[in-house]
């Protein structure tokens, strides 16, 4: 049999459905629709792995509806409108029951693509439900995303890896009768990243390269995993280290690394605004205000690829990905607004100080809402000493100013208006 095990051990039904119980369980946010009977379009929105596909189908399967899938890297409007029609054809068959159709991927769409599922789902001729690992608020159109309720999966946690791996031992027709002992399972769970079929797979690679009796530690996982990459990672799950690696070279400043794992990424057919996206958070985290234009020019390359596609897109990525490895580096902005968030959760919701209240109505005005607020522009170069944190954080610095040219020029003016208050 050939049927790898994370196929073989997908849910029969919701009841063996493993993890999602925000969304499944006892006060899950799709329980009352479960127990009713109407069934709205949908996106689930998650990692890989956490169970997405198999949620639909037993979403169809429960509510008794006619199931039609599609995937997105290889359908085009023609296929939608094929398998519309057959939908729309099968609510005749079935009463007014409307079919369920599950588009996998569905951030790969075009706005064409998803332009043609607008009047099967305005219509109802159709409930879709759509899976997509990206972010649907950019990926999924407005006139279709607003007609979906959108559902977010979170990867599984340790226990439900387990559990998982306990039930692929004991339940698994090809695995069950032979003899296997997990005297470790902290490799399995940390190379499964809460991807639930990446851990079926790391299992099964496992003991069906070991001889019986397997015993299953750390030290056999990471060696089999390890000799086997090429067929562990026939999924695709060296997508991450890809993008680490690109990543990881514009920060280190190399243009050659981030050029070639680039190419990576494009030979591989890496979703292309996956790579823009991840360049634009690069240009703001890692660049910042030690060069501003990177940012920009990292917007610019989205839009550009947003419109261009692949093969073209591959130049304008190029010149970005060059562009960001090149540049002076600073972490300031990232490490100011992460200082600043947790000093928020450590001393909670501190007064705003008077003079920077807002004050619309006369009451706010005889409560001393904006008194002594200082006009900056009313004053000598623009500025004027005025205290504009909590009074329980006055002389608290968030932002620490990169040691490049950009920055050093931001500390010495800094340190020009606020003289040894910041200590700049």
């Amino acid at each position: 049999m050939n049927t790898p095990l994370a196929e073989r051990m997908r849910p029969k039904s919701l009841e063996e459905y493993v993890g999602q119980e925000h969304l499944i369980g006892p006060k899950g946010g799709l329980t009352p629709i479960l127990e009713s009977g109407n069934l709205p379009s949908m996106i689930l929105w998650g990692p890989p792995g956490t169970g997405k596909t198999t949620l639909a189908r037993l979403l169809a399967h429960q509510k008794e509806r006619p199931f039609y899938q599609l995937s997105a890297i290889n359908s085009g409007v023609k296929e939608i409108r094929d398998i519309l029609q057959k939908a729309e054809h099968s609510v005749g068959l079935f009463s007014n029951i409307s079919p369920l159709l599950f588009i996998d991927e569905i951030h790969r769409f075009s706005k064409s693509q998803q332009d043609s599922l607008l009047g099967a789902v305005e219509k109802g001729s159709v409930t879709l439900i759509g899976a997509t690992t990206e972010n649907p608020s950019f990926e999924v159109i407005n006139a279709l995303l607003s007609r979906c309720q959108v559902y977010i999966l979170n990867p599984l946690d340790k226990s439900q890896l387990q559990q998982l791996i306990s039930n692929a031992l004991n339940q698994d027709i090809e695995i069950k009768n032979k003899k296997v002992e997990i005297l470790e399972d902290e490799a399995l769970i940390k190379i499964s990243g809460g991807d639930a079929r990446k851990l079926l797979s790391a299992l099964e690679l496992v003991i069906n390269s070991s001889s019986e009796p397997i015993k299953i530690d750390n030290a056999l996982v990471l060696e089999k995993v390890q000799t086997e990459m090429g067929q562990f990672d026939k999924n695709g799950d060296l997508h991450y280290d890809i993008i680490s690696a690109f990543i990881k070279s514009i920060r280190g400043s190399d243009p050659n690394g981030a050029i070639y794992w680039l190419a990576r990424m494009i030979e591989g057919g890496e979703e292309v605004k996956f790579i823009a996206r991840r360049m634009l958070i690069l240009a703001s985290e890692d660049i910042g205000n030690a060069n501003p234009t990177a940012l920009v020019l990292a917007n610019s390359t989205f839009q550009a690829v947003s419109i261009l596609g692949f093969p073209e897109a591959r130049i304008p990525l190029s010149q970005c990905a060059l562009y960001l490895a090149s540049s002076d580096k600073s972490n300031a902005s990232y490490t100011a607004i992460n200082k600043a968030q947790q000093t928020v959760k450590e001393t909670g919701d501190l007064g705003v100080p008077l003079p920077l209240r807002n004050a619309p109505t006369q009451l706010m005005k005889e409560l001393d809402h904006g008194k002594d607020y200082q006009y900056a522009h009313d004053h000598q170069n623009n500025f004027v000493n005025m205290e504009f944190l909590p009074r329980e954080l006055e002389g608290f610095r968030f932002y620490e100013p990169g040691e490049n040219a950009k920055e050093n020029q931001v500390r010495k003016f800094l340190k020009s208006r606020w003289k040894d208050k910041y200590g700049y």
